[in-house]
Protein backbone atom coordinates (compact mmCIF):
# COMPACT_ATOMS: atom_id res chain seq x y z
CA UNK A 1 0.00 0.00 0.00
CA UNK A 2 1.06 3.57 -0.75
CA UNK A 3 0.17 6.89 0.00
CA UNK A 4 -3.04 7.30 1.52
CA UNK A 5 -4.16 3.68 1.93
CA UNK A 6 -4.97 2.78 -1.45
CA UNK A 7 -3.81 -0.83 -2.78
CA UNK A 8 -3.07 -0.86 -6.76
CA UNK A 9 -3.93 -4.60 -6.75
CA UNK A 10 -6.63 -5.20 -8.95
CA UNK A 11 -10.64 -5.63 -7.86
CA UNK A 12 -11.23 -9.24 -7.00
CA UNK A 13 -14.94 -8.57 -6.10
CA UNK A 14 -17.78 -6.28 -7.29
CA UNK A 15 -20.39 -5.23 -5.19
CA UNK A 16 -23.97 -6.20 -7.33
CA UNK A 17 -26.64 -5.36 -4.81
CA UNK A 18 -26.65 -3.52 -1.73
CA UNK A 19 -29.47 -5.00 0.83
CA UNK A 20 -31.34 -2.69 3.59
CA UNK A 21 -32.41 -4.73 6.38
CA UNK A 22 -34.95 -3.37 8.92
CA UNK A 23 -34.86 -4.04 12.46
CA UNK A 24 -37.84 -6.62 13.91
CA UNK A 25 -38.80 -3.26 16.30
CA UNK A 26 -39.71 -1.28 13.07
CA UNK A 27 -42.62 -3.31 12.09
CA UNK A 28 -45.40 -1.47 10.80
CA UNK A 29 -47.77 -0.85 13.39
CA UNK A 30 -51.04 -3.32 13.39
CA UNK A 31 -54.42 -1.19 11.61
CA UNK A 32 -56.44 0.40 14.47
CA UNK A 33 -60.08 -0.94 13.90
CA UNK A 34 -62.85 1.70 12.93
CA UNK A 35 -64.93 2.60 15.46
CA UNK A 36 -68.49 3.73 15.39
CA UNK A 37 -69.93 7.16 16.11
CA UNK A 38 -71.11 5.55 19.54
CA UNK A 39 -67.37 4.40 20.07
CA UNK A 40 -68.16 0.59 19.56
CA UNK A 41 -65.76 -1.14 17.30
CA UNK A 42 -67.29 -1.34 13.88
CA UNK A 43 -67.69 -4.68 12.34
CA UNK A 44 -68.91 -5.65 8.44
CA UNK A 45 -71.71 -8.55 8.16
CA UNK A 46 -70.21 -11.66 8.20
CA UNK A 47 -72.34 -13.74 5.89
CA UNK A 48 -74.62 -12.82 3.02
CA UNK A 49 -77.58 -12.92 5.35
CA UNK A 50 -76.39 -10.68 7.41
CA UNK A 51 -75.27 -8.16 4.37
CA UNK A 52 -79.51 -8.91 3.63
CA UNK A 53 -80.31 -7.83 6.87
CA UNK A 54 -77.84 -4.81 7.59
CA UNK A 55 -78.89 -3.72 3.88
CA UNK A 56 -83.18 -4.05 5.35
CA UNK A 57 -82.43 -2.31 7.67
CA UNK A 58 -80.96 0.50 5.77
CA UNK A 59 -84.16 0.60 3.89
CA UNK A 60 -86.16 0.90 6.68
CA UNK A 61 -84.53 3.77 8.40
CA UNK A 62 -83.78 5.75 5.54
CA UNK A 63 -85.47 8.76 7.20
CA UNK A 64 -83.43 8.10 10.81
CA UNK A 65 -81.21 11.74 11.38
CA UNK A 66 -78.16 9.92 11.03
CA UNK A 67 -78.95 9.06 7.26
CA UNK A 68 -81.28 11.18 5.80
CA UNK A 69 -78.67 13.81 5.32
CA UNK A 70 -76.69 11.54 3.85
CA UNK A 71 -78.92 9.62 1.69
CA UNK A 72 -77.69 10.82 -1.83
CA UNK A 73 -74.08 9.66 -1.00
CA UNK A 74 -75.44 5.92 0.83
CA UNK A 75 -77.73 5.70 -2.34
CA UNK A 76 -74.54 6.20 -4.99
CA UNK A 77 -72.64 3.80 -2.48
CA UNK A 78 -75.39 1.64 -3.02
CA UNK A 79 -75.69 1.76 -6.59
CA UNK A 80 -71.78 1.46 -7.59
CA UNK A 81 -72.04 -2.00 -5.27
CA UNK A 82 -74.66 -3.62 -6.94
CA UNK A 83 -73.15 -2.53 -9.65
CA UNK A 84 -70.12 -4.44 -8.99
CA UNK A 85 -72.39 -6.96 -7.34
CA UNK A 86 -73.94 -8.17 -10.89
CA UNK A 87 -70.68 -7.33 -13.42
CA UNK A 88 -69.35 -10.49 -14.35
CA UNK A 89 -71.15 -12.82 -12.31
CA UNK A 90 -72.32 -15.81 -14.29
CA UNK A 91 -75.81 -16.91 -12.74
CA UNK A 92 -75.82 -20.49 -10.51
CA UNK A 93 -74.72 -23.15 -12.73
CA UNK A 94 -73.89 -20.88 -15.33
CA UNK A 95 -70.19 -21.00 -17.04
CA UNK A 96 -67.53 -18.50 -15.46
CA UNK A 97 -67.04 -16.29 -18.30
CA UNK A 98 -63.88 -16.67 -20.68
CA UNK A 99 -62.72 -13.10 -20.97
CA UNK A 100 -62.87 -13.54 -25.26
Amino acid sequence: MDGGGRDRAPVREVVQRTIVLQEAAQAPPAPRPALRLSGQPYTLPEDAVEWVEALAALRRNVTHPQIYPFREQVARACERAALALRAGVPEPGQPEPDGS
